[in-house]
């Protein structure tokens, strides 16, 4: 079975679970997943959308299972056997904060296993004429939307992923608009001006969450997550630590603290591991020296493009 929280875009989520081949892990007797339609050839804006389920352009036949809240879904997920979730990453070399935390405060055998990017659906659509009013938009929309929308001038107007889109269309009235996902545009919205500044939105990374023993036998190298907190609580106690991780061949491309209710601080790592053996070696050395960890995902893969957002710092005196 695969599920997903409730605060996901469905449409996205079952993309993911395509193009990653996890929907081998839906019930034998389930239907088929169907990969969503992308944006027709040569469409512009003002071109009619939407439909009905099992119609071109309407939803997909496939819904995943909505497991509630995003601390439901990883519980859920931790104690049914055979349950998955797909769940948005942020990227796999730069987990995003939410999903790290999430992930270590929740059953130890939680683990990330896979990783894809998923083109994004979204599309911003109103009735012929629309002008001016709210922008309906859910939670996964104005993730992923919020800067173009910010520079398109438009006032989102925040609802539930839950709301069901011919609800969303009631709130938005005849003047407003909605961000939804390509699929489930009610028929009879067209397309507005501007929405194709969401269709170069850059791909978004999902993953599968699953409930785990022990972390997977790969072969090739792997993005992996490793959680740990240092064996004392001193001044300098995070450097032993580090040169464990430093001896062990591996250089760290994400960093990052967050207060801890066990001692002052856990600490959140990405980074490129070339084979299992390597990881073995390193959780061994761990347990060999006090220190806590839990490696909370590995993703098969290197050079996962596209790559986080890049940032241009501009240092003192420089």
């Amino acid at each position: 079975m695969l599920g997903r929280s409730e605060r996901e875009s469905p449409a996205h989520a079952t993309l993911a679970a395509e193009l990653g081949g996890w929907s081998r892990l839906v019930e034998p007797d389930a239907p088929a997943a169907t990969t969503l339609p992308t944006t027709p050839a040569g469409s512009q804006p003002g071109d009619l959308l939407g439909g009905g389920a099992g119609e071109p352009g309407g939803p997909p036949a496939l819904e995943l299972l909505d497991l509630g809240t995003n601390a439901d879904t990883l519980a859920t997920v931790a104690s049914i056997a055979g349950l998955a979730a797909v769940v948005h990453l942020g990227h796999p070399e730069q987990p995003a904060p939410a999903l790290e935390e999430a992930l270590l405060a929740g059953d130890p055998s939680l683990m990330l296993t896979a990783a894809v990017p998923v083109r994004t659906q979204w599309v911003w659509a109103g009735r012929p004429g629309a002008s001016g009013g709210a922008v309906v938009i859910d939670e996964a929309g104005l993730r992923d939307c919020r800067d173009v929308l910010r520079t398109l001038g438009v006032s989102p107007r925040l609802v539930p992923t839950r709301t069901p889109v011919a609800e969303r269309a009631e709130i938005a009235g005849p003047d407003g608009s909605l961000v939804v996902e390509r699929p489930r545009v009610p028929a009879g919205l067209v397309e507005l001006a501007g929405s194709e500044r969401l269709s170069d939105l850059p791909p978004v990374w999902y993953g599968l969450l699953e409930s785990r023993a022990a972390w997977p036998r790969y072969a090739g190298p792997a993005q992996v997550w490793l959680a740990f907190g240092p064996y004392d609580d001193h001044r300098g106690s995070l450097q032993p630590t580090l040169a464990v991780i430093a001896d062990a061949g591996i250089d760290l491309q994400h960093l990052r603290s967050h207060p801890s209710a066990r001692g002052p601080h856990v600490f959140f790592t990405s980074f490129l591991c070339p084979r299992v053996e390597v990881l073995d070696t390193l959780g061994t050395d761990l347990d060999a020296r006090g220190i806590a960890y839990r490696v909370l995902a590995v993703l098969p893969g290197e050079g996962f493009v596209p790559g986080p957002a890049a940032l241009a710092p501009r240092w003192s005196g420089a």
